[in-house]
């Protein structure tokens, strides 16, 4: 099923502009994938004027927002997904709608554009293992075999 945050962020947006006020986003800028100006974000957060008048080539796709804006007098091109989208607001009387943040996307699973862990076999060289029992070696074996490494969500 197809997101509803992009259709209720366009028909704000449309209704923020027909009431001749300021419409802004709030985003996340810690998004995957997102293209904003990061200089000018607080907090994980940055909020941008689109207003027809502020911004060039808006458009609000399912899938994509795009437009071109200046920050300190130097175009820059904005780009992110509706799912990065915190708030739609108007500046004049802040009235407009927040949305729940929506989880980052699942990393690709291409292995060809990034390395790759995976489980090395080591030996104990520091120490023979005559000094150890049988019961110390056992455990350091299982220790050793183990996995350090855990998946953080």
């Amino acid at each position: 099923m197809i997101s509803n945050r992009p259709y209720m962020i366009r028909a704000l947006f449309d209704w923020i502009v027909d009431n001749e006020w300021t419409p802004h986003l709030q985003v996340d800028a810690n998004y995957p994938g997102i293209q904003v100006p990061m200089e000018f974000a607080q907090d994980g957060v940055i909020v941008l004027n689109v207003h027809p008048d502020a911004v060039r080539e808006l458009q609000f796709a399912n899938d994509w927002f795009f437009f071109k804006a200046r920050f300190q007098g130097v175009e820059r091109e904005i780009g992110f997904p509706p799912e990065a989208v915190l708030a739609i607001f108007a500046r004049e009387n802040g009235q407009g709608m927040p949305f729940p943040p929506e989880p980052y996307p699942e990393e690709m699973e291409s292995t060809t554009e990034r390395p790759s862990l995976s489980a090395v076999d080591s030996t104990d060289t520091d120490e023979p293992s005559s000094s150890k029992t049988n019961s110390e070696r056992s455990k350091t074996d299982k220790a050793k075999k183990r996995s350090h490494l855990s998946v953080v969500k």
